[in-house]
């Protein structure tokens, strides 16, 4: 995982924001999908807000795209930010 990435978390009545800080490598993404799979299963929609975000390798968006799909099934992901087009899946 990137030395600096962060994953901080606050939950609302039907919501899990997830707010992503540092750099997004294949580690990160999985530890993001983790943290999806292990705390989203509960809420209506999940907040991922990519603000925070300094770099965004290419191989932490294609491990995070290839497990999309798993992902949707938990519940609605919505990205946030000025860097939601880099990770969300097109």
């Amino acid at each position: 995982m990137a030395a600096n990435f962060q994953i901080l978390s606050y939950k609302t009545r039907d919501s899990l924001h997830l707010k992503l800080n540092g750099d997004f490598d294949g580690t990160s993404a999985y530890e993001l999908i983790n943290t999806i799979k292990d705390q989203g299963t509960n809420f209506y929609q999940i907040f991922i807000d990519t603000n925070d975000l300094r770099t965004i390798y290419a191989f932490g968006r294609n491990v995070l795209q290839k497990n999309f799909g798993s992902l949707k099934k938990l519940s609605n992901l919505i990205f946030i930010g000025e860097n939601e087009r880099d990770l969300a899946q097109n």
